[in-house]
C-alpha cells in the first residue's frame, strides 16, 4: 500500500515544480517581447544601459526572466553585453540595412552564377545538411544558431565560385546582416518564405538552372531587406 502511496503523494510536487517552471518561462517570454519593442521602437535607444535592477522594477518582475531575456535578445542582436558593464542596446539603422542588403544583391547572385558551373555533388551534399540543420533550428527557435547556419548554407553554394576575395567580402556582409535576419526570423517574418527560398535556391543549383538561381538570390535578399524595414517602419 505504502509502495503506490508514494508515487502519489509526489505528484502535486512534481506539478507544482512544473507549473513554477511554466509561470517563469511565461514571464521571461512577456519582459522578452516587452524589451524587444523598446528596443525596436527607439523607446531604448542604442548604447542605453540595460540595468536588470532597474527593469525589474519598471517590468514588476524579479531579476530572473530579466537576465533571461536579455541572454535571448542579445542572441537576436538587440543586445550586447560587456565585462565589468553588462547589457547595452545594439543599434538598429535603416540606411546600414539599405545599404548592406544593396551590396548583397550586388555580389551574391553574381556568385551562385560563377558557382553553378563549378559545383560538385560534394559541394551540393555539404550545403544540403547544412540547410536541414537550418531549418531544425527554425523548428526548435533555436536563435543563435539561426544566423551563423544561414551565412554558411550561402558560403557553402557560392564557395565554388572560387573567387577568394569576393567570398570574403560577402561572408563579411552575412555577418554583418546577421543581427538583422535573425530579429526577422524571431519575430516570425517571412519564416517560412526563407526556408522554401532556399530549399529552391539548392534545387536550381542542383539543376544547374543559373538564371533562375540567380534571380532568386536576388529576389531572397530584397525579400529580407523589405521585411525587416517594414518591422522599423511599424514599429516606430
Amino acid at each position: 500500500m505504502s509502495i503506490m502511496a508514494a508515487p502519489h503523494s509526489d505528484a502535486p510536487a512534481r506539478l507544482t515544480g512544473l507549473e513554477t517552471k511554466l509561470r517563469r518561462s511565461t514571464v521571461a517570454d512577456a519582459t522578452t517581447d516587452q524589451l524587444r519593442r523598446l528596443i525596436i521602437s527607439g523607446e531604448l535607444a542604442a548604447g542605453t544601459p540595460l540595468r536588470q535592477d532597474a527593469l525589474a522594477a519598471e517590468l514588476g518582475v524579479s531579476r530572473i526572466p530579466v537576465r533571461e531575456a536579455l541572454s535571448r535578445l542579445e542572441g537576436e542582436g538587440l543586445a550586447e553585453s560587456f565585462p565589468h558593464r553588462g547589457y547595452v542596446v545594439t543599434a538598429l539603422s535603416s540606411d546600414e540595412i539599405s545599404e548592406l542588403f544593396e551590396l548583397r544583391c550586388l555580389l551574391e547572385p553574381e556568385l551562385v552564377g560563377a558557382a553553378i558551373p563549378r559545383m560538385q555533388p560534394a559541394d551540393l551534399d555539404a550545403a544540403s545538411a547544412i540547410l536541414a540543420a537550418y531549418n531544425a533550428d527554425i523548428d526548435k527557435a533555436d536563435i543563435p544558431s539561426w544566423g551563423a547556419h544561414n551565412t554558411r548554407f550561402h558560403m557553402a553554394i557560392y564557395a565554388p565560385s572560387r573567387r577568394r576575395k569576393t567570398l570574403e567580402i560577402v561572408n563579411g556582409l552575412l555577418t554583418n546582416t546577421d543581427r538583422y535576419t535573425r530579429l526577422v526570423l524571431t519575430l516570425g517574418t517571412g519564416v517560412e518564405q526563407a526556408k522554401e527560398d532556399h530549399g529552391g535556391l539548392l534545387d536550381l543549383c542542383r539543376k544547374r538552372a543559373i538564371n533562375q538561381a540567380v534571380a532568386l538570390t536576388r529576389d531572397h535578399i530584397q525579400r529580407a531587406r523589405a521585411d525587416l524595414l517594414q518591422l522599423l517602419d511599424h514599429a516606430r
